[in-house]
């Protein structure tokens, strides 16, 4: 004789359990090799991006370092402190394209390779945002860069510059801080706005 006083929810719960399973068995179905290839190909991407810009990082800053002091040593006018501070734009224009394609490519992961009922890394990544306390990171190091911007100018100063190499040098400094500004902007905003551009082109609304 059937046992009919078997709780109602656990009947529910193993109905629950079972559509979970069966959508899951769904979806890995759907995801071909090339699905599998393409995530592994971007994840490395990532990974490789990322130990990239750190390195990238430290070696232009100690050539970005070396050749300060060769121009406080050696300039004769304040216009040569241009050259530092071009070798230092160059040098974060580098790492902002780094970081912008990582973060393109994570938003990619997210919204064609991961998926509500299974969800990865990207989307746990987004949803745990910046938690009061925690500790948090510069993915594009503009403390670093703010200073160096300074520290690029000091020379020009010790070579009592004319009131025109003053505001020519200073204000090339001044466009590169409020580069740093700028970029800093955007990168706060990236994150929703590529996440909503690929949400569009996986609805094929905007292909």
């Amino acid at each position: 004789m059937p046992d009919h006083t078997r709780p109602v929810f656990f009947v529910i719960g193993r109905r629950t359990d079972a559509q979970q399973v069966e959508n899951v068995e769904n979806m890995s179905q759907t995801v071909t090799t090339r699905d599998q290839d393409e995530y592994r190909a971007l994840r490395a991407t990532i990974r490789e991006r990322g130990t990239a810009r750190v390195c990238l990082f430290v070696g232009g800053f100690a050539a970005w370092g070396a050749m300060t002091l060769a121009t406080t040593a050696l300039a004769s006018t304040p216009l040569a402190t241009l050259l530092p501070l071009l070798l230092l734009a160059a040098l974060f224009e580098a790492i902002y394209a780094l970081h912008v394609g990582v973060e393109r490519i994570g938003r990619y992961i997210q919204v064609f390779h991961e998926h509500e009922i299974d969800r990865g890394w990207e989307h746990i990544a987004m949803a745990f945002g910046r938690p009061k306390g925690a500790a948090t990171m510069d993915a594009l190091f503009l403390m670093p860069f703010a200073l160096a911007t300074a520290f690029n100018a000091a020379p020009a100063w010790l070579l009592h510059p004319t009131i025109e190499e003053t505001v020519f040098v200073g204000g090339a400094h001044a466009l590169f801080a409020l580069r740093l500004f700028i970029a800093r902007q955007a990168g706060q905003r990236q994150r929703a706005i590529d996440l909503e551009r690929f949400a569009q082109l996986k609805r094929g609304s905007d292909l």
